[in-house]
């Protein structure tokens, strides 16, 4: 009870957070989030800018959070519907827009008086008025002052809080160059020897026009990146059809309440999940499963909102509406992933975090060798260099690379039915070196049937049926289920059970009709004394066959054999392949006997084997393929295969099995074959080596960009422009997995 009080006590937010520039402004709001007493723990996504906090009630209130962030300098709201977002999104990228316009429309003769200058275009014609130094301080200044009044602004917000950000290195470098040209043109009034004097008011204007046409590009980009979720949120209808007081309503989908009965006509998408009433149809639950092929559907079977109904009309009790839906948790799993981080990206927030400080200080340096070492006295052009030193380091690329492709990644997977819950299963996924299947359900179809019956000494074939119909008849097993269908399928009927108990792992037993009956396997017959030798070869030929045999017997005496098998799914033989082209080395465990579970194994092309597994031992023979140095993913499906998917280092829970299984697992297969294992493994190894590439290429870009702008052989201007496009091209690197084909 006490734990369960500790449990209820942590709680979680999501926060849409404005004015973010790097990566540097992420890492300071979470660590500023993660100061506050009663937060467990925050993370801050800069390309979806966001923020995810776990905290407790007690210790801190949501205003608490709203208000820190606010104190650091950037603004903050409680996440808004994915449609608001957008919206705010497209206003933003038009301010964005028309900011840019005005500023290109004004730098562009302070460009072309620059381009005047050099000697390999004396062909150029530049008009005198473009020469004129008080002509391009009247150009220069609403750029440097108003359009770039957010860097300032940004840059202001974060030295108070002692850091630092990409604001910071924009303001130094465009406003060294902007006051030395304002200098030097009131110098030009007061002294004939600044009568052309040094300006670099193109450089600040230039620098501020391309930062802003990179920040749009970004933008837009970043909206690509998150389609994944609208085009999820876009499957949901508008509409229902319910009945209310005997007549049919049309409703808006998220009036619907559980309990209502939804009227679901041919052609129409079907609103919320539910179960069905009336009707018989054909549904097409593709966007759901991933599954081609409609599945049927009649009175007793459950459906899923957004999924459509292809021929018959539907009657279907609403069970669960709004955020309860499948189709909202698969959304929910979606958003989390794509905003929670990446153990990777822990590497560049510690070097994001320091990095403006060092280059800061490295451009002082630079400014001080050419100065007095290099071009002694020249003071304009030791500033250049120094100014292209700032520019060029702006750690906008580092920040994007992680997180970026963790947007793009988890989303592409999720249109193949993969939920990964966080980027930490993303990245994990991919260092997987062994998949451990489970039997029942996850190779098979987990849908057994009754196959075979052998009754002994003389026992009347009916007569056993019954004994074992009723011992089984309380039975969750699925086997248990296969062999009461199939007993009622012949008509039989099945007599009541007393005294019902369960051997987990052995069998079952009960007293019918005052008579003591147990149903199981060879262990459970040892264990009441009776010998199975006489029938072994019929047990082994069952089970060399691929099925379950179970032995009843009766007063303890052996009664007769009745056998189960469980089809295996189509797709199963294709999947394991598929993993073992990958490198992956496959194991089935199951509980079933070492026979049986072999055959099935020699069939889908499995080597090794752990049969005769208790539902308690799965997690034990899991910790012990770790302990040999396995990196381990677990499939499973029953709730009996949950501890084994928790100690997984990747569990994978399908889609078809039990809440338990899916809510325990890293990842979830809606679709509920195997093929989607090699699919999810294959979108980890791809995601995994775009994040590479990109942080290669925002490493490289500083590196190599760096000793370039302080050995003076890149213009300002020009490490604006790479600078801008390192963050896009980032980006759009990550924005390739949404092309990813995955089988």
């Amino acid at each position: 009870m006490e734990q369960q009080t500790v449990k209820e006590q942590f709680e979680q937010a999501a926060f849409d957070i404005t004015g973010m520039t790097c990566a540097a402004c992420a890492n300071r709001i979470e660590k500023g989030l993660n100061k506050l007493p009663g937060v467990q723990q925050a993370t801050v996504n800069l390309a979806l800018e966001t923020a995810r906090v776990e905290y407790t009630p007690s210790g801190v209130s949501v205003a608490d959070m709203i208000r820190k962030i606010e104190q650091l300098g950037y603004g903050a709201a409680l996440k808004q519907e994915r449609a608001d977002t957008a919206q705010v999104r497209q206003r933003v990228m038009k301010r964005q827009k028309w900011k840019l316009i005005a500023s290109a429309i004004l730098s562009l003769p302070l460009l072309w008086a620059m381009v005047g200058h050099f000697s390999f275009t004396s062909f150029l014609w530049v008009p005198e008025l473009f020469m004129n130094p008080w002509f391009q301080l009247a150009l220069a200044t609403p750029v440097q002052l108003i359009i770039g009044a957010s860097f300032y602004t940004g840059a202001y917000k974060a030295l108070r809080n002692g850091s630092a950000n990409m604001d910071v290195l924009v303001a130094l470098g465009t406003s060294a160059a902007y006051f030395y040209s304002v200098y030097m043109t009131f110098q030009s009034l007061n002294s004939p020897m600044y009568d052309k004097p040094d300006l670099y008011y193109e450089t600040s204007a230039i620098l501020i026009t391309l930062i802003l046409l990179g920040k749009w590009f970004e933008t837009r980009a970043k909206g690509r990146s998150s389609e994944a979720i609208k085009a999820l949120m876009d499957l949901q209808p508008k509409m229902a059809t319910v009945l209310r007081d005997g007549k049919e309503v049309q409703i808006p989908v998220e009036q619907v309440v559980s309990g209502d009965i939804v009227v679901v006509k041919p052609g129409e998408k079907i609103a919320v999940d539910g179960q069905v009433l009336e009707g018989s149809s054909f549904v097409d639950e593709s966007m759901l499963t991933g599954e081609s092929l409609p599945v049927q559907k009649n009175a007793g079977d459950f459906v899923f909102g957004a999924t459509m109904n292809k021929h018959g009309s539907l009657c279907i009790r609403a069970t669960k509406v709004g955020k309860d839906s499948a189709l909202a948790q698969i959304i929910k799993v979606v958003e989390e992933a794509q905003g929670s981080k990446a153990p990777i990206q822990r590497i560049a927030d510690v070097i994001s975090g320091i990095f403006v400080p060092i280059v800061v200080a490295i451009a002082i340096v630079t400014f001080l060798v050419w100065y007095f070492a290099i071009e002694p006295g020249m003071f304009a052009s030791s500033l250049e260099k120094a100014i292209a030193v700032l520019v060029i380091a702006c750690p906008c690329a580092l920040g994007l690379a992680t997180p970026t492709s963790i947007m793009a990644g988890s989303g592409r997977a999720a249109e193949y039915g993969i939920l990964f819950k966080g980027g930490e299963h993303l990245e994990g996924a991919h260092l997987v070196d062994t998949v451990v299947l489970d039997k029942t359900g996850t190779i098979t179809m987990g849908r057994p049937k009754l196959t075979d019956v052998v009754v002994l000494g003389g026992m009347d074939e009916t007569v056993f049926l019954q004994g074992v119909g009723a011992v089984e008849k309380h039975s969750e097993h699925p086997l248990a289920e296969a062999i009461v269908s199939g007993i009622e399928d012949r008509g039989i009927s099945i007599r009541a059970a007393e005294q019902f108990e369960v051997i987990p792992g052995y069998g079952v037993r009960a007293i019918v009709n005052g008579e003591n009956w147990i149903v199981g396997n060879r262990k459970l017959m040892m264990q009441y004394g009776l010998d199975t030798e006489t029938i072994e070869k019929q047990l082994i030929d069952l089970e060399e066959a691929g099925k379950t045999a179970m032995i009843g017997a009766v007063n303890e005496q052996l009664a007769g054999i009745i056998a189960v098998a469980d089809p295996i799914k189509e797709t199963s033989i294709d999947a394991v392949a598929r993993l073992q082209a990958l490198g992956l080395h496959v194991i089935m465990m199951t509980g079933d006997n070492a026979r049986t579970a072999q055959t099935i194994a020699s069939v889908v092309g499995i080597d090794q084997v752990f049969a005769e597994v208790l539902p308690e031992g799965k997690a034990d023979k899991i910790r012990e393929l770790q302990a040999s140095g396995r990196k381990v993913a677990m499939v499973g499906d029953g709730i009996n295969d949950a501890p084994a998917l928790a100690a997984a280092n990747i569990g994978i829970a399908m889609g078809t099995g039990s809440d338990v299984a899916m809510e325990t697992a890293d990842i979830t297969l809606m679709r509920g074959d195997l093929t989607g294992i090699s699919s999810a493994i294959a979108m980890s190894r791809q995601t995994m080596r775009n994040i590479k590439q990109n942080l290669f290429w925002a490493f490289c870009y500083n590196v190599i960009g760096i000793p370039i702008a302080a050995a003076g052989f890149l213009a300002p201007w020009l490490a604006g422009a790479a600078m801008a496009f390192s963050s896009v091209s980032v980006v759009l690197n990550a924005l390739r997995l949404q092309r990813v084909k995955l089988q």
